[in-house]
């Protein structure tokens, strides 16, 4: 079984399609989900009891905060990271180097590290496209090795999947 860091952010249908289509389906896979939210992710979870069946499909905690100094590391170092779904606000903070959660520190260590493969699905709507920002945050996680693809409302969130090594 191979550790695969998986991040999400607060996206509409994030409530029943995460741990059905993302991780669960990632477990039957052979991968064992480190599973990181976003504080918003983590409450939108919360409010729809949704967190049980994330949990359920990993044998670690779901993080949502980080720990305090002297606590001990609960999720490994993987070597492979699925941040779905990403949020245009959380894939632009991504590109700044912006790490003001838990999430996005964990993805911020690794952007860019040798040996270590991101893929961001990010689900946005189409206005967003046309900011004059977005592309060029595009641009950077791409210059950075990272593996981007807009994820589609009408397709299963599990097609990212097919995208890690």
């Amino acid at each position: 079984m191979r550790d695969l860091g998986l991040v999400g952010s607060s996206c509409g249908g994030l409530d029943v399609r995460f741990a059905a289509e993302l991780v669960a389906p990632a477990a039957a896979r052979g991968w064992r989900p480190a599973v990181t939210l976003t504080p918003a992710a983590y409450r939108w979870l919360e409010a729809a009891g949704g967190l049980d069946a994330v949990a359920a499909g990993t044998d670690l905690p779901v993080r949502s905060v980080s720990r305090l100094p002297g606590e001990p590391r609960p999720h490994p170092d993987p070597d492979v990271f699925l941040f779905a779904p990403a949020s245009a606000n959380s894939v632009a903070k991504l590109a700044l180097g912006i790490a003001d959660n838990q999430a996005l520190t964990v993805l911020g260590d690794v952007l860019g590290a040798p040996g270590i493969t991101i893929v961001v699905a990010y689900q946005i709507h189409d206005t967003r496209v046309h900011h004059p920002a977005w592309q060029r945050h595009l641009d950077t996680l791409a210059g950075a090795g990272v593996t981007l693809h807009r994820l589609d409302v009408r397709r299963p969130w599990t097609e990212v999947l097919d995208l890690l090594p």
